[in-house]
């Protein structure tokens, strides 16, 4: 599925919410390529979550953005996948959503709502599944994310190379 292209629109938050889903894909991408076999099923204590778990949740939140936007809000809590298909179900769905919010279709949620929801709670998210590679012994490496080339409608896994990286 091709990105769709960040369109000139009436709505701006509409627009800096795309921008925003772009950003954490670009985030989560870093947090999730090369994670080590195990990741998946890595766990810190009985009342934790496993990143698989998490990213499942992730999943989630973006389906059910998806059909806030739709106007016909529902929410599924989706047991974890093997960690690869889990990856491809998270990217998917953000990728519906984005598609959606690129479209001409009425947002019957509030961008800002859609935000301060189903956005900032993944965006918590990327930051745990960060937290636990350093903890499974596999960190991510630092980066100035103000240089990082985020563009509206790339949110796959496949995102642009880091500009500044450090440890």
């Amino acid at each position: 599925m091709t990105a769709a292209p960040m369109t000139a629109s009436p709505d701006p938050a509409r627009q800096l919410l795309r921008h925003t889903l772009a950003t954490l894909a670009y985030r989560a991408g870093k947090a999730l390529r090369g994670a080590p076999d195990h990741f998946g099923t890595f766990h810190i204590g009985e009342k934790t979550r496993t990143p698989a778990q998490i990213l499942a949740h992730m999943g989630d939140l973006f389906d059910w953005a998806l059909t806030i936007a739709q106007g016909k809000q529902a929410w599924h809590d989706s047991a974890p996948l093997p960690w690869d298909a889990e990856v491809k179900r998270f990217f998917a769905a953000i990728q519906k959503f984005d598609d959606y919010l690129a479209s001409s279709g009425p947002l019957h949620g509030s961008a800002e709502g859609l935000f301060q929801g189903p956005v900032a709670d993944a965006l918590n998210h990327v930051g745990q599944i960060a937290m636990l590679r350093r903890l499974a012994g596999s960190p991510i490496l630092g980066e100035n994310y103000f240089k990082a080339a985020i563009t509206a409608g790339r949110v796959g896994l496949d995102q642009a190379a880091p500009r500044r990286e450090f440890e």
